[in-house]
Order: C-alpha cells, then sequence, then structure tokens
C-alpha cells in the first residue's frame, strides 16, 4: 500500500501569512500552475484567500504538456472565464503576452482611478503558486534579469521580493505555497511526480510506480522505446513493470535507483510531453476535496 503523502512546513504557513497580508497591495494574483497539472498544481488555499481579487493563471512548462491538452485547458479556463496564459519561461514563449492578458482585467479598476485624478502608476501584482512550478524563472522573464533564485527544487525562494517589470508592472515575489493536508492522493502523487513535494517526503518506488501506471496507458509508445520494451511487457503488472525496466537499463535489482530515474525521466521530459490532467473530469466539488 502506498504511503500517503503529507507536506506542510513551517516556512509554508508563514508564506500564507504573507500573502493574506500582502494581497490588500496588489491588484491582481499571478498564481503559476504546471501545464502538465493544470488542475492538481491550483492551490485551494491561494482560491480561498484570494476572494475576489482579480486573478491571472500562467501555466509554465508548456514545452513539457501535451499540446493538445494544454489548448484544451486554455479552452476550459475562457468558458469559465478565468484569464488564462501558457507560456515556456526558458524560451520566453507566451512572456510577453502578460501585460496585454492583464491591462483589460483591470481596465475598469485603472480608469476609475484616473477619472478620481489619481497619477498613472505601474499595475502591481503578487506571484504565487506551488513550489518548483517554474515561478522565479516567470518573474526572471518579466524583469529581463536574474533577480528572483531559480532553482530546480521545491522552496528555493524563501522570502518576499519586490520586482520591476518595466514601466508597466511590479510584482511581488513570494515562497511557493502547497496546503496543510492532502485528502485527494491522487493530486498529491501527481505534484510529487512533477517535483512540487521534496523527493525525501515519499517513497520513490511509489511515484514511480503511479507515473508507470499513468503513462502506459497515455503514451506507451514513449514508454516503451525510452526502457526498450517488448510489447508484451505491458502484459505485466506495474510492479514486474517496474523490475523490467530496473533490469533493463542495468541497474540490476535495484528497483529504488530505477524509481528515481523513471521520476526524473519524466519531470524532464525524456518519456514524452504529457499532461496528467483533463479538463473533462474536472467538477467544481473537487475543490472541497483537497484540503481536510
Amino acid at each position: 500500500m502506498a504511503v500517503t503523502i503529507q507536506w506542510f512546513p513551517g516556512h509554508m504557513a508563514k508564506a500564507i501569512r504573507q500573502f493574506e497580508e500582502n494581497l490588500s497591495l496588489v491588484d491582481i494574483v499571478f498564481e503559476v500552475i504546471d501545464a502538465r497539472i493544470p488542475y492538481s498544481s491550483q492551490n485551494p488555499e491561494i482560491k480561498r484567500i484570494s476572494a475576489d481579487k482579480p486573478h491571472l493563471f500562467i501555466m509554465t512548462k508548456r514545452d513539457l504538456a501535451d499540446p493538445k491538452m494544454t489548448a484544451s485547458w486554455l479552452r476550459y479556463f475562457k468558458e469559465i472565464k478565468q484569464p488564462a496564459i501558457a507560456i515556456d519561461a526558458k524560451t520566453q514563449f507566451g512572456i510577453n503576452n502578460v501585460i496585454s492578458v492583464i491591462s483589460p482585467i483591470l481596465k475598469a479598476k485603472l480608469q476609475r482611478e484616473e477619472d478620481k485624478g489619481m497619477k498613472k502608476r505601474p499595475i502591481r501584482a503578487i506571484s504565487v503558486g506551488v513550489p518548483n512550478v517554474g515561478k522565479s524563472t516567470v518573474l526572471n522573464r518579466l524583469v529581463n534579469r536574474r533577480a528572483a533564485q531559480v532553482g530546480n527544487r521545491p522552496g528555493v525562494t524563501k522570502g518576499q521580493q519586490w520586482l520591476k517589470s518595466g514601466s508597466k508592472l511590479e510584482l511581488l515575489d513570494t515562497p511557493g505555497i502547497l496546503w496543510p493536508k492532502f485528502a485527494n492522493q491522487e493530486i498529491a502523487n501527481k505534484l510529487a511526480l512533477t517535483g512540487a513535494i521534496k523527493d525525501s517526503v515519499f517513497h520513490s518506488d511509489d511515484i514511480a510506480l503511479f507515473a508507470l501506471n499513468l503513462l502506459r496507458q497515455s503514451q506507451p509508445q514513449q514508454l516503451q522505446q525510452r526502457y526498450h520494451l517488448a510489447e508484451d511487457d505491458f502484459d505485466l503488472s506495474d510492479v514486474d513493470l517496474l523490475l523490467k525496466i530496473t533490469a533493463k537499463i542495468g541497474m540490476h535489482d535495484d528497483y529504488e535507483r530505477a524509481s528515481n530515474r523513471i521520476i526524473q525521466d519524466v519531470r524532464s521530459g525524456k518519456v514524452g510531453p504529457y499532461t496528467l490532467d483533463n479538463p473533462e473530469t474536472v467538477v467544481a466539488h473537487q475543490d472541497d476535496n483537497r484540503r481536510s
């Protein structure tokens, strides 16, 4: 039986308090979500705290996601009137569209300020998201310099800092935030697989088995090519398939090491682009299922 994943260290509780305290200072919330898990990487705590504050989803890691599913998610967000944009921060694809996307959202508010004779000012935004979603990379691209610390692991951004993006946008950076309890373990597994949860919190073989179960259904050809599998290998159970892959990649019976390899291969896109969340399966009551 897979071990239940729980992860809520003290610095995340502090980050939530900081987010609550600073929300009144900004015009809009930038919630950075992972294009591979556009639903699972949405933090219900952010939604709860943001309330009626204008909200933009910035879908990162577009290059690692299934492009058809990314298009489906953008259509879905448009249907529910949730502003969203998909970007690839590494190549800057979509970065220049951020200002053009948020301007219509805040047009009425900024016009009211102008009508009152208030001085024209930059739009103020706060950037939030789960750990390791690419938030700092997005900020660095927006401000055209390495102003925010970047790392391919959760928990790199420890404090908060204001950043300027030209004369039109000011950004408040925040550390990555997870919610207090994962009532839905499938979401926890997806967050672990994509790197939002520290590797020390879960057992690598549990997440590798979770990945194999998903990928053997969604992209068996890529899985077969990556690990030199035969077609009848897919008749094996997930556990036996993991053991088969362990032997195929020359790790003998070191399935833990092989599990880590599979996880890293999936995270880096070596098993092909993938999206683990489907907008067609999203239902309204799932938000409540995430919380305790």
